[in-house]
């Protein structure tokens, strides 16, 4: 059995032409990072324009994947690009009122002693809410409306709801919507906080404020606007919206499945619990100011730690501290984790989920912002 039988790609409406994708970006004169510390040894990149150097990588030969060596994926080295300028300040409208959300309730509550249904995760949306509508409903999670018609199953969104993509807000109305249906359903619908949504609130929240980086001066609005922020998303977020990002958590174990949203160790500067994760984050989102904020973001948008000849022992590492036995993530999309990116133009062949690190990692972003697939896929993979 092949990764294409395993992972079906679903009939999905395309929402428009597709640039390539550049990889998370700092803004001009701050992408440049002092290196990790002494004794840090996993190889682990920040973003610079052009992407990143990519190592090849190939599919893992998980056992219902019938194959013993697939082929290795293939080099690219960046693309020279000429720096960017930060655009200028845009006068930010009012909020636009939207009306709330009429909840659907079409399962009764679970009898006592009732177990967990099945679980679920979704990788990166970033705004495309055509695509998860179709993702979500061929693995039967919504039905023909857009309500939820997966009884006691658990969800897990992984971040990165906006920016890029058309619809970021549509997106999380739609999670929010999902939640209180899964819930009176008996199941569950749960996200993480990913980089993107760090970097959303940041631009909402601080607007131009500069920011002191370690190369120069930026703000968190240049550098929404310069990593796809959607003005009409900006627009139309709600304090409503605000609140219930704040409160995401960063990380999660679900099944012994360790769930973050960054291919990164950064976690581990936050708390050695995920308890003590999740509520370092929060008390910095609630309390602290726009250079901890920047510092969160900066943190965030690190990616790559599980590839490599480290990366095994990075995974390893997260999985001693927090639990589990395996960390399933967004963040890098996989075309840039195995090097396989056509140079005609041509979509990434994305068949599902990509398994590596000696099968310690589990990656879920399947590209969608560069005409990849959004991936929804079903716990445990084997």
């Amino acid at each position: 059995m092949t990764p294409e039988d395993l992972f079906r790609e679903p009939e999905q409406p395309h929402s428009g032409p597709r640039p390539r994708q550049d990889l998370d970006v700092l803004p001009q004169g701050s992408y440049f990072e002092p290196a990790e510390p002494a004794g840090y040894p996993y190889e682990e990149t920040y973003s610079t324009y052009g992407g990143a150097r990519y190592l090849e990588q190939h599919w893992a030969p998980a056992s219902e994947f019938g194959a013993d060596a697939p082929a290795p994926g293939r080099h690219y080295a960046p693309a020279g690009q000429a720096p960017h300028e930060d655009p200028p300040t845009i006068e930010l409208g009012p909020p636009i009122d939207t009306p709330p959300v009429e909840v659907h309730f079409p399962y009764p509550q679970p009898e006592p002693g009732e177990g967990p249904g099945p679980l679920f995760v979704i990788g990166d949306v970033h705004g495309y809410l055509d695509e998860l509508l179709a993702a979500l409903h061929q693995q039967g999670l919504i039905d023909t409306e857009g309500h939820w018609s997966a009884g006691r199953s658990r969800v897990w969104f992984l971040g990165d709801f906006t920016d890029r993509g058309p619809d970021g807000i549509g997106v999380i109305d739609l999670v929010m919507q999902l939640a209180a249906e899964a819930a009176a359903a008996g199941g569950y619908c749960r996200a993480l906080m990913g980089n993107h949504e760090l970097l959303f609130l940041g631009a909402s929240r601080y607007g131009d404020e500069a920011v002191q980086s370690t190369a120069g001066t930026a703000s968190f609005l240049a550098a929404w606007r310069l990593n796809g922020g959607q003005q009409h998303d900006l627009e139309r977020l709600q304090p409503h919206h605000i609140s219930w990002l704040s409160r995401l958590p960063a990380m999660a174990l679900e099944d012994g499945h360790l769930l973050l949203h960054s291919d990164t160790t950064a976690y581990l500067e936050y708390g050695e619990t995920i308890a003590d994760v999740n509520d370092a984050v929060h008390a910095l989102l609630a309390d602290e100011g726009i250079d901890e904020w920047w510092d969160a973001f900066r943190k965030f948008t690190k990616r790559f730690a599980f590839r490599g000849q480290a990366g095994t022992m990075a995974a390893q590492e997260l999985l001693a501290v927090y639990g589990g036995y395996r960390v399933v993530h967004g963040h890098s999309p996989i075309p840039y984790l195995t090097g396989d990116q056509p140079e005609d133009g041509t979509p990434p062949n994305v068949p599902g989920p990509y398994i590596y690190a000696d099968e310690l990692a589990i990656a879920m972003d399947g590209g969608v912002t560069m005409d990849g697939r959004l991936l929804v896929a079903r716990l445990p993979l084997n």
